[in-house]
């Protein structure tokens, strides 16, 4: 048992891959696995899996905002279209570089697993602490300048995740062998929460099979409505109009945990469709399948990726079987990054 903690959530796994641990189901992408999952390349055609970075063209969170590029700076010069003999008489080199602001979660994303904790007592004080995947804590181990819970000034900097950042989840590499779920063949783009009865159903019609390691992902046809605004500001467009999972249906919950997946994708907002609180275990939630996936499985999530097309393929070759490959920026202390990710068949 970790030293951070004495009691760990009802229904969590903390402690199984390790006290210190930081990869969560991430550590089911063994050698062997990447090995099956290369096995999955048979035409050697190659599917782009992340939206361009500054779609969507459309408001769905108000603090993330897309890229800001601007040039770099020599000295007093624009490095754009720099001719490097203003620097060095003779030389015929011209120079561009640049610079890029943006949200780490604006478009195409991954969740690092401290993206969402939960208030808890781990340690039976009597008092519940901001907490992480295994028992890692705000302040200690995820720093920011204020601290909510005692009304005061945080640590000083450097602030961010000095445990549990998306660093660590780079570092793997995120290959896997992907399994597609194509929710929109059977529900299309409707506001459909998903739940256990549904999804076995699709799994069975399908003939989708699950096994432990896998990186999980669900076709919604959301991509393709945001890159219809993207490409046309007037094509219609409701930014919470689409299906994915109903984290309100605990056998759907079961069946997470129980599947031995290793991370959740979907090219929808946030995987599950958000309905409201819920109170799992006497605690409240408003992101059940969050709570349980990142709080208490160490289950990454991947959001608003590119699969359509991908899915489109696979359905016509009578398949459900790919080479994932999406690791994330290997940025250390961010709580989340955006992905370029590759589907190979």
């Amino acid at each position: 048992m970790a030293k951070r903690w004495t009691v760990r959530p009802e229904g969590s796994n903390w402690g199984e891959f390790g006290q210190d641990d930081q990869l969560g189901r991430l550590n089911l992408l063994t050698p062997e696995r990447r090995r099956k999952a290369a096995e999955e390349v048979r035409e050697g055609f190659a599917f782009c899996l992340s939206l361009p970075l500054n779609c969507p063209a459309t408001v769905l969170n108000p603090r993330r905002f897309p890229p800001q590029i601007s040039y770099s700076m020599r000295e007093e010069d624009p490095v754009m279209n720099f001719p490097m003999t203003r620097a060095v008489e003779g030389q015929t080199d011209v120079i561009c570089d640049d610079r890029v602001l943006m949200s780490t979660q604006f478009s195409t994303q991954w969740d690092a697993l401290c993206h969402i904790g939960s208030l808890f007592d781990g340690t039976e004080s009597g008092e519940r602490e901001a907490t992480y995947y295994n028992g890692y804590r705000a302040h200690a181990h995820v720093c920011g300048p204020f601290d909510y819970l005692r009304g005061r000034v945080g640590k000083e900097g450097p602030h961010g995740a000095h445990a549990l950042g998306i660093e660590t989840m780079a570092e793997t590499g995120v290959q896997g062998r992907g399994v597609m779920i194509d929710l929109y063949a059977h529900v299309g783009l409707e506001r459909v929460p998903v739940g256990y009865e549904q999804l076995m159903r699709i799994l069975e019609q399908d003939k989708v099979v699950v096994e432990d390691g896998d990186i999980l992902c669900f076709r919604t046809g959301y991509d393709r409505a945001l890159l219809a605004r993207y490409h046309d500001e007037t094509a219609p467009f409701v930014a919470d109009h689409s299906t994915g999972l109903d984290g309100h249906d605990e056998r759907l919950l079961r069946w997470v945990d129980d599947s031995g997946c290793a991370a959740l994708v979907s090219d929808n907002e946030s995987v599950e469709v958000l309905q409201g609180s819920v109170n799992p275990g006497g605690e409240g939630t408003h992101y059940p399948l969050h709570h349980l996936c990142l709080f208490k499985l160490g289950i990454p999530l991947g959001e608003l990726f590119l699969l359509s097309e991908l899915a489109d393929w696979l359905r016509a070759a009578g398949r459900s079987r790919f080479l994932f490959t999406a690791p994330p920026l290997r940025l250390p202390g961010a709580v989340g990054s955006p992905v370029t990710g590759v589907g190979t068949v």
